[in-house]
């Protein structure tokens, strides 16, 4: 179950992940962070798709694909949520290369937001309550994007992001 969403352009990308962020911000806190696994191949929208989160997330600073350092830090101002980690695994080769760099103590802290690219590459170490999305290139600019595995996906995500849009 889930729900699949075609974006027309990258606009379209970063409007859906901030609608998602502005959803998140507005869930009651768990016992853990708020854990975001991207997948798909280079080019998907990943990265396009975590600009859009980020601003929704009010995060002012660009955000870029962090393959080289792995993990950055971004602080979300006037939420609950104190922190956004945005972790790019594409240079890990094994699981246990993340938890190195104190993966296990980011995603315990339910005040951080961790969103990850390349997540199907530390699957065995990814909590099980997540929200997954799936990214596919389908022609130029246009993605087909699924989003699962969590409670906020629902068809007032949906209608919020179809009517901006518009």
């Amino acid at each position: 179950m889930g729900l699949k969403i075609i974006t027309n352009s990258s606009r379209e990308t970063k409007k859906l992940g901030k609608v998602l962020a502005e959803d998140i911000l507005k869930r009651n806190l768990k016992k853990q962070a708020f854990v975001i696994g991207l997948i798909g191949d280079l080019g998907g929208g990943k990265t396009t798709f975590l600009q859009g989160f980020a601003k929704g997330l009010g995060i002012r600073t660009r955000i870029l694909s962090p393959t080289f350092v792995i993990i950055k830090r971004f602080e979300i101002q006037n939420s609950r949520f104190k922190n956004f980690y945005h972790i790019d695994c594409y240079r890990i080769e094994k699981p246990k290369e993340i938890l190195k760099l104190g993966f296990a103590d980011i995603i315990k802290d339910p005040q951080n937001i961790v969103a990850i690219e390349w997540a199907e590459k530390i699957q065995k170490i990814l909590p099980r309550e997540m929200l997954i999305l799936k990214f596919k290139f389908l022609e130029k600019n246009k993605r087909e994007i699924k989003i699962s595995g969590y409670p906020t996906v629902d068809n007032y995500l949906l209608t919020r992001f179809l009517n901006l849009i518009k």
